[in-house]
């Protein structure tokens, strides 16, 4: 029996990758104990117990994107945490990390404690925190081709998806078109008109659904149908006509197959979701942060399925006077999904058996 330990916590874009490995790891060894790392103010305080995961707390490591009076705790913060991943570290055979900030300490702690590291890292321009736990290991893994650094000889594995992304692949490959007229059917929504799918990553996006709010009108006019999916924090407008707002989309498997268009961020998660279910997308990268969220999308824009806009560019004149072209070059993208994340995380379960091995 051995313990499995994973790193990845604070956004559904590391959490939902670390869950689909857990569930296989889970499903391989069944004896196996397998124990989250994360913070006591992360989502995955929601998501890894939900899915039937133990989650251990370490302090936060909260570094400020500016110089600040706060980066003279970063060490003191830092070493709290590496001791924290030591002592849940303790038993382990190894460390599966994700990014963000949870897994810096833990990459730290393991190195000390000698427990093999693997690493994943889901976004096309890898983040610091991986950048740094790549010092510690040979055993790393990639979603997309990555050009330079430790990276570019990384195992191609794509991103793991959520089970319901997974099987919904599954049951809709053998007839992409009758499983997405079944899925717009399964939402409410009139199978004969366009339906646009709009949402903001897992918190939802105050600048995207201003846009929408603006353009609604016109849309509605123009006979689109909307899914709108404003986040959980986000005031929730009144439902009219062909127009749906929702806090949050239980259903996604369902949003992605149903969708015509697809108007989000392009998280790395929100990126292969949509390779493996949508059909077009316009993503509106988030306008902070290293420029991952630009080359999350840059292969789907290569393979014709989706174009990218920046967010200064984003507004409701140009979404009104561009929506029938969308929908136009969305009509002649491939019907089909795509199978190139399916078997994610059996990749990256085999590498970490690989990475035990004396």
């Amino acid at each position: 029996m051995a313990t499995i330990v994973l790193a990845g916590g604070g956004t559904a874009g590391h959490i939902e990758p670390a869950l689909a490995v857990a569930r296989a790891w889970r499903a391989a060894h069944p004896s196996d104990v397998i124990i989250f790392i994360g913070t006591a103010e992360g989502l995955e305080n929601t998501l890894v117990p939900m899915a039937g995961f133990t989650l251990a707390h370490i302090p936060k490591v909260s570094i400020a994107r500016r110089p600040s009076l706060s980066w003279l705790r970063i060490g003191f913060d830092l070493a709290r945490a590496v001791r924290a991943c030591r002592i849940i570290l303790r038993d382990a055979n190894l460390l599966i990390g994700f990014g963000g900030y949870v897994s810096a300490p833990a990459y730290l702690a393991a190195r000390i404690a000698s427990v093999p590291i693997l690493i994943h890292e889901a976004n096309a321009k890898p983040g610091w925190a991986n950048r740094l736990g790549a010092l510690t290991t040979t055993h790393l893994a990639v979603a997309n081709p990555v050009n330079s650094g430790k990276f570019a000889d990384a195992l191609i594995t794509g991103l793991p998806l959520r089970s319901d992304v997974a099987a919904a692949f599954t049951a809709s490959r053998s007839d992409f078109k009758t499983a997405r007229l079944a899925a717009k059917k399964r939402l409410g929504f009139d199978h004969s008109a366009p339906l646009l799918f709009v949402m903001g990553g897992s918190q939802g996006s105050i600048a995207i659904n201003k846009e929408i709010a603006a353009a609604l009108n016109a849309l509605l006019s123009q006979g689109v149908s909307i899914l709108h999916s404003l986040g959980r924090a986000n005031p929730l407008p009144i439902a009219q006509g062909a127009y749906h707002p929702v806090a949050y989309v239980d259903a996604m498997a369902d949003a992605y197959l149903a969708s015509d268009l697809i108007i989000a961020r392009s998280g790395a998660v929100t990126c292969s979701e949509f390779r493996t279910l949508g059909r077009y997308a316009l993503f509106v990268p988030l306008p902070i942060g290293n420029g991952e969220q630009f080359y999350n999308a840059a292969a789907l824009v290569k393979e014709r399925r989706a174009q990218i806009i920046d967010q200064s560019e984003f507004n409701a004149q140009y979404l009104t006077s561009h929506i029938d072209a969308l929908l136009a070059q969305s009509a002649e993208a491939a019907i089909d999904g795509s199978d190139g994340d399916v078997d994610a995380a059996a990749k990256i379960l085999a590498l970490g058996e690989f990475a035990m091995s004396p």
